[in-house]
């Protein structure tokens, strides 16, 4: 057989990311135990089985092996210092983490990790220099729905998702802008009791950047770092001023009947130079959503906003539409780049009833004002 370097294998094969997990379990004496690992796998729908693969110098799975049962923990992009605490041999790995007893077999399971696992061994297989697990599912959920923690190239991290390349961007001129518009947000914030945020759109996604004022939901304790997908017929504040490629990327992912619509909708808001949002209940579910995944844009996430955003009506946006009294929950102004594209957004999210009292046009042209300025400061 071909002799195959240790160090060259190990390279190689790391440039496969995987996803990190705690595998814990009871020794003999009913005390927890438990050990990181970066091999584990799903491996049967019908029966449901996963697997593991401990190395067979590993001082903690023959610890777990005797009672025939263990809990997967799947670490959340946050829990790094939790892997590299039982990545280590010998101590008491679980006296600084809180855990409790997972629900069938009793093995510990970690608070805040994104899912756990309750299995019993189904089989123990020899590989070469390690174990192949597989256990049978008994029970399992998800705790946490956030980002989970990742193993790439011998560091840690965690994943983005793919570009939408008529978007893609570093956030460069997006950070150095936000820095310019703060002292105006800031003045916005105060002078009309509302929240001021901005807002940019990388790759697939709207990322807030920068917020002035008290939040109006106590949901997130702050905006700052929030996704959501840029999908129609959301972030027309950002397409009205778009190339045409651009703008074309953002046309193609809405449904073919609502196309007209959302062009009308493009051309209403350049003409006004503003677009609204409406809808209290509709931002106070996506604030629910967001809020249980801290922030995250998991699948998960994503698939939820991503229905609701599919709710919304193509003229969702549009300043022409009507609207009740305190409907209007934002008014969004671009901030032009020399180009004249839209590097920011400025939104005045309208929560508090002092701010619910003044018409959108006055909401619009104080911002507007604001996005003069700022795109003045960047531009010089």
């Amino acid at each position: 057989m071909t002799t195959i370097d240790a160090k060259h294998f190990r390279r190689v094969l790391g440039h496969f990311p995987t996803g990190v997990a705690v595998i814990s379990g009871l020794d003999p004496d009913g005390q927890p135990a438990g050990m990181a690992i970066g091999s584990f796998t799903s491996v049967s729908l019908d029966p449901p089985l996963v697997a593991f693969l401990p190395d067979k110098s590993s001082t903690s799975w023959p610890k777990i092996a005797p009672s025939g049962k263990f809990c997967v923990n799947i670490l959340a992009s946050e829990q790094e210092s939790i892997c590299r605490a039982f990545a280590v041999k010998g101590g008491d790995k679980f006296a600084q983490f809180d855990w409790n007893p997972s629900p069938i077999t009793g093995s510990p399971r970690l608070d805040d990790v994104v899912a756990w696992i309750d299995c019993e061994v189904d089989q123990v297989v020899d590989a070469g220099d390690h174990y192949i697990v597989i256990g049978k599912v008994l029970e399992l959920d998800v705790l946490n729905p956030t980002l989970p923690l990742l193993f790439f190239q011998g560091g840690y991290g965690r994943f983005t998702a793919l570009s939408l390349a008529a978007w893609e961007g570093d956030l460069q001129l997006q950070l150095a802008s936000a820095d310019a518009a703060r002292p105006e947000m800031e003045a916005l914030a105060e002078e009309m009791d509302v929240e001021c945020v901005a807002s940019a759109v990388v790759n697939d996604e709207m990322v807030l950047i920068a917020n002035a004022g008290t939040p109006g939901s106590q949901q997130l304790p702050t905006r700052v770092g929030q996704r959501i997908p840029f999908l129609p017929p959301l972030g027309t504040a950002f397409v009205a001023w778009a190339t045409d490629p651009a703008k074309e990327a953002w046309l193609a992912k809405a449904k073919p009947q609502e196309r007209e619509a959302l062009e009308a909708t493009l051309i209403e808001v350049r003409k006004a130079g503003y677009s609204v949002g409406r809808g209290a209940s509709w931002h106070r579910e996506v604030g629910s959503v967001l809020a249980r995944s801290k922030g995250a844009l998991t699948p998960e996430t994503t698939e939820e906003i991503t229905r609701l955003i599919s709710s919304l009506p193509a003229d969702y946006e549009s300043p022409a539409a009507p609207a009740e009294p305190g409907e209007v929950r934002s008014v969004s102004v671009p901030v032009t780049a020399p180009d004249g594209t839209s590097v920011l957004v400025l939104t005045l999210m309208v929560m508090s009833k002092r701010a619910l009292a003044a018409a959108v046009e006055d909401h619009a042209a104080r911002l507007t004002r604001a996005a003069t300025a700022v795109a003045n400061a960047i531009s010089e």
